[in-house]
């Protein structure tokens, strides 16, 4: 597959019907559009790009997942937020977790980790 753009990739994974998200990259999402960028959004366009988005979580964060994270970070040497992630694209029993936070073809906990942005 080719390296495509954010935004090809996100239509390409709507279109499909095939993306997922896990609540932990949602968060990650609102707090940077909302306090990090350049020219942050407001509230409301924050909420309604989550509202949309979130028909991707597949999968609710309880006990179990943030357990499972924490064994995932010890396990692989990742941070928990980006355990959380992993353990929540395990819960949905995923196979590929599109990221270019971790490495690029790693494996971790049976899911293959792609920067979408780097050609296969």
């Amino acid at each position: 597959m080719q390296a495509l753009s954010a935004a090809a990739c996100l239509r390409e994974l709507w279109d499909s019907g095939s993306g997922r998200m896990s609540t932990q990259v949602l968060q990650e999402f609102c707090v940077n559009v909302t306090r990090k960028i350049l020219r942050p959004l407001s509230g409301a366009p924050a909420r309604e790009v989550v509202r949309n988005y979130a028909r991707w979580v597949r999968s609710p964060t309880t006990r179990a997942t943030v357990i499972r994270a924490s064994e995932i970070g010890e396990a692989w040497k990742l941070s928990f937020w980006d355990s959380m992630i992993v353990a929540a694209a395990e819960q949905t029993a995923a196979t590929e977790l599109l990221t270019e936070d971790l490495n690029h073809g790693q494996v971790v906990a049976g899911i293959r980790i792609r920067n979408p942005f780097i050609p296969d």
